[in-house]
């Protein structure tokens, strides 16, 4: 019984891993749909949303059906748990990847500006910090949570070297462009936030490896 409880652990994992990929993706394409001004893109992001929502759903089912089946007691329900956290949290970087195509169709047809390079190494920096997150849970790898967590003020520094250069140069230079600058600068906010969540992911892989809760005591990390 046991052996089989582990398996079908692996197997969350395992669906887990999937759901990082699916979402690692629709932040990828959102921000390539925004370099190269491709609404088609934008949109299949938008509409493959719904596939992510039932993944998401499904996980939850399968963490539901692990407790009501095997009663895990202590690390193994806690391990369940996590999983449903991290679930949420996947879904809801998703959801920010959409946002960012909906601020593509914004501005899609208008006269470009082009973004700041730090857009492209914001959503880089978002991806990897997903792999990490997700990673760290798979593997139980402490330090690579402890790595996410500390790379969160680096996104932070992103953000606000963005900002400063679209209000710099662009909506102070030139009003007209304030519009599009608007939308970068709510595109470069998603993106932050995508971020905020693998640092959540982290969080939890840290309270699950050492049963400390962490979120808002970053100085206390174990």
């Amino acid at each position: 019984m046991h052996r089989h409880f582990d398996d079908e652990l692996q197997g969350l994992n395992q669906e887990l891993i999937k759901m990082s990929e699916m979402v690692k993706t629709a932040i990828n394409h959102s921000v390539t749909a925004l370099d190269q001004r491709d609404r088609q893109m934008a949109e299949e992001v938008i509409s493959k949303d719904n596939e992510i929502d039932l993944m998401e759903i499904h996980i939850d089912e399968v963490c539901i059906d692990l407790i009501a089946k095997h009663q895990p007691m202590a690390s193994d329900l806690r391990l369940i748990t996590t999983g449903m956290k991290i679930n949420a949290d996947l879904e809801r970087m998703a959801d920010l990847a959409v946002n960012i195509c909906q601020r593509v169709l914004e501005i899609v047809n208008q006269d470009p500006i082009t973004p700041p390079a730090d857009i492209s190494k914001l959503s880089l920096m978002a991806e990897n910090m997903i792999n990490d997150s997700i990673t760290a849970f798979i593997e139980s790898n402490l330090q690579m949570a402890k790595q996410v967590m500390t790379s969160d003020d680096q996104a932070d520094k992103l953000r606000n070297d963005i900002k400063e250069d679209l209000l710099k140069n662009y909506m102070e230079k030139d009003p007209s462009t304030s519009r599009r600058a608007v939308a970068l600068l709510l595109i470069t906010r998603h993106l932050e936030r995508i971020c905020d969540h693998a640092t959540y992911v982290a969080e939890e892989v840290i309270y699950l490896m050492k049963g400390k809760i962490v979120k808002h005591h970053f100085q206390e990390l174990p």
